[in-house]
C-alpha cells in the first residue's frame, strides 16, 4: 500500500496551483481542445474511440498549456486581437494539440510495452481494445501531429517537434534496455527520463518563443524551463510510486515496482542498500519473484530507511529551481509569474 510521503518546505495553495496559467491560456485551450476532437475523426470507427477513450479520460494537459503559455510569454497572441489574432494565425493552438497527440501516442504505446492495466484511472485501451489497437491509433495520432506540424508553416517549430518524437523513441529504448537492471546508475536513469518524459515537456515549451520569432536567447531560455520541469515531473511522479494514491496517479499504486521499472527511488535504495536488502531488489525486480501481499509493503520500508523517496523529491527541487532560473531572462509579467507557479505546482503533488 502507498504511504504519505512526510516532506517538509510544502508551498502555499496559491504558490502550488496551476489556475493562474490555466485561466491566462483558457480561450487557447478551448480552441486546441476543439482541435483535439476534430483531428480524431475517421471514417474508420475504432480510431476515434480509442483515441477519445484516453483524451476525454482527464489529465491536465500540461504539455500543451505550456505552449501556449510560452508562445503568449513571448507576445505571440499576449491578448484577443494581439500578434496572433491580427494575422489569423493558430499556430499556437495547432502545435498545442500536436504536442497533446504526440504525448496521448506515447501513452498509448507506453501501456503496451509496460503491459499497464491502467491509465488516468480507467481501463487501458489496450485492456479494451488489445494491444495492436493501441499502438495503431498511436501511430494514427502521431501521423495527425504532424500534419498540423507542417500547416503551421514554421520549418523550426517542425525540426524542434520532429527531433524530440525520436529522442522520444530512444529514451523508450533505453528504458528497455534498463528495465529490471538493478545496476542501473543515477546518471544512466537521469538520461532515460530526459529523453522519454523532459524532451517533450522541452519542445512544448521552446516552439512558442520560435512561433513569436524571439532570439535564440528567449526560445533556449523556454526550452531549459520546459527540459527541467519536465524531470522535476517525473521525478514527483517516481516518488508518488510508492508514496501517493491512485487517485493522484491515475494508476495503481506500486505499478513500477510490479511491472520491475527501474526509477530514482530504487536506484538510491539499491545503492545505500545492505547486501540483504540489494538482494530483495535483485529477487523482485530482475526476476520477478513479487509476494503481492508483502513486498511492496518491504520495498517501501527500504526505501524509507535510507531517505530514497524523500531525496528523490529534493532532486526534483534542485530541477525545479533550474526552471525557475531559466525565466529569470524576462520581465516580470502575470504569465512569467504563472509558469514560476506550475514549477511549485509540480513539486507539491508529493505533499
Amino acid at each position: 500500500m502507498g504511504v504519505v510521503l512526510p516532506f517538509e518546505e510544502k508551498p502555499s495553495d496559491p504558490e502550488a496551483s496551476l489556475n493562474d496559467l490555466v485561466a491566462l491560456v483558457a480561450g487557447g485551450m478551448d480552441r486546441v481542445n476543439a482541435m483535439i476532437l476534430s483531428r480524431t475523426g475517421s471514417e474508420v470507427a475504432m480510431i476515434p474511440e480509442v483515441a477519445n477513450h484516453l483524451i476525454a479520460s482527464g489529465g491536465k494537459r500540461l504539455r500543451p498549456i505550456l505552449t501556449l503559455a510560452t508562445a503568449q510569454l513571448c507576445g505571440y497572441a499576449a491578448a484577443e486581437g494581439g500578434r496572433a489574432a491580427e494575422s489569423g494565425r493558430d499556430g499556437d493552438v495547432k502545435l498545442a494539440a500536436s504536442v497533446e497527440f504526440m504525448h496521448t501516442a506515447t501513452l498509448l504505446h507506453d501501456d503496451v510495452v509496460d503491459e499497464s492495466d491502467m491509465r488516468r484511472g480507467r481501463v487501458a485501451a489496450r485492456i479494451k481494445w488489445g494491444n495492436q489497437a493501441s499502438v495503431l491509433v498511436g501511430d494514427f495520432l502521431l501521423g495527425q501531429a504532424f500534419k498540423m506540424m507542417v500547416e503551421v508553416g514554421s520549418l523550426r517549430a517542425l525540426d524542434i517537434l520532429s527531433s524530440a518524437a525520436a529522442v522520444i523513441a530512444e529514451g523508450e529504448v533505453m528504458q528497455l534496455g534498463a528495465a529490471k537492471n538493478t545496476e542501473t546508475t543515477e546518471d544512466e536513469y537521469l538520461a532515460v527520463i530526459r529523453a522519454k518524459t523532459a524532451e517533450l515537456f522541452a519542445a512544448a515549451c521552446e516552439v512558442g518563443p520560435v512561433l513569436a520569432g524571439r532570439p535564440k536567447s528567449e526560445a533556449a531560455a523556454c526550452r531549459s524551463y520546459g527540459m527541467n520541469l519536465g524531470i522535476a515531473f517525473q521525478l514527483v511522479d517516481d516518488a508518488l510510486d510508492y508514496g501517493g494514491t491512485s487517485a493522484d496517479l491515475g494508476k495503481n499504486v506500486g505499478d513500477d515496482f510490479r511491472e520491475g521499472k527501474i526509477t530514482l527511488p530504487i536506484v538510491l535504495s539499491f545503492r545505500r542498500g545492505t547486501a540483504e536488502e540489494r538482494e530483495f531488489w535483485r529477487r523482485t525486480l530482475e526476476r520477478g519473484e513479487i509476494d503481492e501481499a508483502r513486498d511492496l509493503d518491504t520495498a517501501i520500508g527500504i526505501m524509507r530507511r535510507h531517505r530514497a523517496l524523500e531525496d528523490t523529491i529534493e532532486r526534483a527541487r534542485h530541477y525545479g529551481a533550474i526552471a525557475r532560473d531559466a525565466l529569470a531572462l524576462f520581465p516580470d509579467a502575470p504569465m512569467k509569474r504563472a509558469l514560476l507557479q506550475a514549477v511549485d505546482f509540480c513539486i507539491a503533488r508529493a505533499h
